[in-house]
């Protein structure tokens, strides 16, 4: 008898070692952002990319020759946007209109990529769209 308990509780401990368990292997800003790099940036909002864990948009920025560069900003996960009252449709209202980004280049090396802090769609009220670290 004692033999089977002891067989039992091996087999249900092993069961809830091979349980699926989630991961929590979020980046923190740090890791992927340079707090100390955060500049203002204003251009033409083009595109949105609206998937999970962050969005993304798009701005075409001019620089000061006039040549204009794509760059790409990571926001908060989509329900945070949410939570703050941005929703998606406010992005969607705006494509090709000219819209204030405060963000935080990335220190990895990829080029004109950046995460967006505070931002300001054509009504100018400004939203928190993401982590601002300066």
């Amino acid at each position: 008898m004692k033999i089977v308990k002891v067989l039992g509780a091996a087999a249900m401990t092993w069961g809830l070692l091979l349980l699926p368990v989630p991961s929590f292997a979020h980046h923190s800003f740090a890791a992927e952002f340079d707090r100390n790099n955060c500049k203002d940036f204003t251009g033409t909002l083009t595109k949105i990319d609206w998937q999970n864990p962050h969005g993304y948009f798009y701005v075409d920025i001019k620089d000061a020759s006039g040549n204009v560069e794509s760059w790409s900003f990571q926001s908060y996960a989509l329900n945070t946007l949410k939570r703050a009252g941005i929703e998606r449709q406010l992005f969607l209202e705006n494509i090709g209109k000219e819209v204030w980004v405060r963000g935080c280049v990335a220190k990895n090396g990829k080029s004109r990529y950046a995460a967006a802090g505070t931002l300001k769609f054509s009504d100018g009220i400004l939203r928190q769209a993401g982590q601002l670290q300066d």
